[in-house]
């Protein structure tokens, strides 16, 4: 509902504070469903992690196939994070949007967006946070932005956020 004065205006959405959110189910994607539709659990948003945290919650959503929803994650990392680490956090929930997009199949959403979020992290690479993989990051959005509109299995070309670039079976992430 849109409230303005206290006057009901409107259907959409509002929080408490009347700050609009969308309600909607979700797919696994973050496409929205109709009201009344099953769909996938949503982070809960608004929640302040701990960086391992948020960094170990965003790893598992992607490698389900969730995007969307690691987005999330990420975002809340972002807003709770020190002034110094926000571009990391900031350009990370851009490279899973990213990956968002290129699971959509927009393949210009996603170059934008992994592009962005490679060049906000890009700045943490002498000493990056958290054990982040920039350099290994930077190079997996690099190489999905260079052609990004497959409509890609998005668990199957997930990053590491952590550690390296090489997933556990050996073989290189994208």
């Amino acid at each position: 509902m849109q409230v303005r004065h206290d006057e009901v205006v409107g259907d959409r959405d509002r929080d408490v504070e009347g700050r609009a959110r969308n309600a909607r189910p979700r797919d696994a994607l973050g496409r929205p469903l109709p009201h009344g539709a099953v769909g996938e659990e949503r982070a809960p948003e608004g929640v302040v992690r701990a960086p391992a945290v948020a960094l170990a919650e965003a790893q598992a959503l992607l490698d389900a196939g969730r995007p969307f929803h690691a987005h999330e994650v990420l975002e809340d990392a972002w807003k709770s994070a020190p002034e110094a680490e926000r571009e990391l956090w900031r350009g990370l929930a851009q490279l899973a949007v990213g990956l968002t997009h290129a699971a959509r199949g927009n393949g210009r959403g996603a170059r934008t967006l992994l592009e962005r979020g490679a060049g906000n992290i890009a700045g943490y690479a002498a000493a990056p946070p958290h054990g982040v993989d920039v350099d290994g990051l930077g190079a997996w959005a690099r190489s999905l932005a260079a052609a990004p509109g497959s409509g890609a299995d998005p668990a199957a070309v997930a990053p590491r956020l952590t550690g390296s670039a090489v997933h556990d079976r050996g073989t290189p992430r994208r």
